[in-house]
């Protein structure tokens, strides 16, 4: 449709003749998201004439059909100026029913509580919503001016009214709320003090999620009759998590907050336990859960074993490890998918996993018992294999940085930062990128205390011990000898041989030769002097 002749109509024609001109053009161009250059000035005409028309007193289903022709158009970055100011933001948020300003709480009770919205008024408030979804995500001057008219009131008032949320207002809601925090990081701290928005979040979730609390931060574990989570609820709760992530990426104090980080951590448990419509969206809600249980402080992090209603294990301190067992199983999921992004899917549960087994020694013991059981077969290289042992060794190795260093950590951590305990489990060869990064290549400990608990190698372990190749971690197959049958003169000849062969290369600085300091460090060999590894003690839990 030619863009000349709808701005020209613009200007004259009535309300009815404005929709059915622009309900033309959106069914046109309703799957359009790349548009013609040369037609940039005329976009952007229209969307300033469609906002004339919204400023007017017009019809519900006039006001639906200029939005949705705004929302295509703000699918285009280029010509959002008409919209990213004050008065157009206002219009929109007055569409939306998020009225910004100083009194925007008041406002949005007093317009909830009289007005009954019919479904043609709800359409519209959708459909403003997800116009200011784009235009916040494609202007950065939109932005500014949903700062400058305190968009995030709004959105926090809305949120106070959650219960009264049909579906698609409450998930673009959401929606834009995890949108503005997570391009504007100096609102997340207004957000947090001035309008609490993390236990606005909080309580929608518990109410979504149907949390029935049966003590101090413990849910009541779900009824295992009862259905999924439905679609629209999980979409819901997965937009609330993301919000609640920007929230928490920076620290505040405070006994509040703790007590605030305490609660979210109990409901994301009970998350953990509920399953969605399908196991792909189950995976997916999951996911958003445990990157947000990373943020929380480590502290917080005992509500996921502390559940004494449901009871726990014995053998770990009464703890219960419902949850632990949920997050090796995600891990073990992530590292088995194929030709999946493991910085982004695996890192965050590896992290999680860490930390908790850091910090709490019932969480890494339980852990360790099914990722690192004792050894019995050392005749196979640790890497090699389907274990899970055998799967996060062979990490300890991959090309991007990011996941072999959480592997690493992971398995180190497991070890009780013990170097001698780790080598036992990877080999030297596996698990050199970490010494070296921690200064531990002459052996000893990591930093963080870990107890003192009796030596638990098997016995076949400990008979095969002496026979294993501390580089690859096995007991290999014997090599022949190549320089059996030389001479003393061929093996002086052979050694000599090699020794210009390094000197050359060294002179040319295509190597350089390394040594380790005492201090566990990598310098030239000329700085280095030979040290003693000391005794590092047992590790075994």
């Amino acid at each position: 449709m030619d863009l000349n002749i709808i701005l020209s109509q613009l200007e004259t024609a009535n309300e009815e003749e404005i929709e059915k001109l622009l309900r033309q053009y959106n069914l046109e161009n309703s799957r359009t998201f790349s548009f013609d250059q040369k037609e940039e000035t005329l976009r952007s005409k229209l969307c300033q004439g469609v906002l004339s028309v919204l400023g007017r007193q017009v019809q519900p289903s006039c006001q639906k059909t200029c939005l949705e022709t705004l929302r295509i158009l703000s699918r285009d970055k280029r010509v959002l100026a008409p919209v990213a100011t004050k008065e157009g933001m206002l219009i929109l948020g007055e569409m939306a029913r998020l009225n910004a300003g100083e009194n925007g709480d008041d406002n949005y009770r007093k317009s909830s509580q009289e007005d009954t919205q019919s479904d043609e008024e709800e359409r519209v408030v959708v459909e403003a919503l997800k116009c200011l979804c784009n235009v916040v995500y494609n202007s950065p001057a939109a932005q500014q001016v949903s700062v400058d008219v305190q968009l995030a009131n709004g959105l926090c008032a809305s949120l106070g009214m959650s219960r009264t949320w049909h579906h698609e207002v409450g998930l673009f809601t959401l929606r834009l709320l995890f949108l503005l925090s997570a391009l504007r990081p100096d609102v997340r701290g207004i957000l947090r003090r001035e309008w609490h928005a993390v236990r606005l979040l909080t309580e929608f979730l518990e109410h979504t999620l149907n949390v029935s609390w049966v003590g101090p931060y413990e849910a009541a574990r779900p009824d295992p009759q009862a259905l999924p989570m439905p679609a629209e609820d999980n979409e819901r709760a997965m937009e609330a998590l993301k919000a609640l992530f920007n929230l928490t990426l920076s620290d505040a104090g405070g006994e509040e907050d703790d007590h605030q980080f305490r609660l979210i951590a109990a409901i994301l448990r009970h998350l953990l336990m509920l399953k969605t419509e399908t196991e792909e969206k189950t995976e997916e809600v999951h996911s958003h859960a445990i990157n947000l249980l990373n943020n929380l402080p480590v502290s917080c992090l005992d509500v996921l074993i502390d559940v004494p209603v449901q009871g726990g294990l014995e053998i770990y301190g009464g703890k219960n490890m419902d949850a632990v067992q949920l997050l090796i199983d995600f891990m073990e999921k992530r590292i088995d998918k194929q030709g999946s992004n493991y910085k982004e899917g695996l890192t965050p549960v590896l992290s999680l996993l860490t930390e908790g087994s850091r910090h709490y020694r019932e969480i890494r013991r339980y852990i360790k018992a099914q990722v690192l059981p004792p050894l019995k077969d050392v005749k196979i290289r640790p890497e090699i294999g389907t274990t899970t042992r055998n799967k996060l060794v062979r990490l300890m190795t991959h090309v991007d940085m990011g996941v072999k260093q959480s592997a690493a950590e992971f398995l180190f951590v497991l070890c009780k930062e013990s170097v001698d305990n780790l080598l036992k489990y990877t080999g030297y060869g596996n698990a050199a990128g970490l010494l070296v990064a921690r200064g531990l290549l002459a052996g000893g400990r990591g930093e963080t205390q870990y107890s003192q608990d009796e030596d638990s190698d098997t016995e076949e372990y400990k008979s095969a011990k002496p026979f294993i190749n501390p580089i690859t971690g096995h007991v290999e197959e014997p090599m022949p000898n190549p320089i059996e049958e030389m001479t003393e003169e061929q093996k002086e000849y052979e050694a000599q041989k090699l020794v210009n062969m390094f000197d050359k290369l060294s002179r040319q600085n295509v190597i350089r030769p390394m040594g380790v300091r005492p201090d566990g460090t990598l310098a030239p060999l000329e700085e280095t002097l030979c040290d003693p590894r000391e005794d590092s003690g047992s590790d075994s839990d």
